[in-house]
């Protein structure tokens, strides 16, 4: 099955979280298909905390992956933050 989830990045409690499609059986931080966005959780001042490639995740949804609890979050977050188009 295909997921879209988070992948950790950063340093030792500096985190950083690219958001990927990836089959379910790799590893969190393994091989993935397609980086469709990220979360960085300590952003600060004018550095961007969520990007998110929304035709890409609408296209991967599509096709029958499914989204993590916490990528589910994150996305609504995004699209209630996102201006009115």
């Amino acid at each position: 099955m295909v997921v879209i989830r988070l992948s950790r990045g950063g340093s030792k409690k500096r985190p950083f979280y690219n958001i990927v499609v990836a089959e379910q059986k790799n590893r969190r931080d393994g091989r993935f298909l397609e980086r469709v966005g990220f979360y960085n959780p300590l952003a600060s001042g004018n550095a961007e905390r969520l990007r998110v490639a929304f035709d890409r995740v609408d296209h991967w949804v599509g096709v029958g992956a499914q989204a993590s609890d916490t990528v589910t979050r994150l996305l609504a977050d995004a699209k209630k933050a996102a201006p009115a188009a």
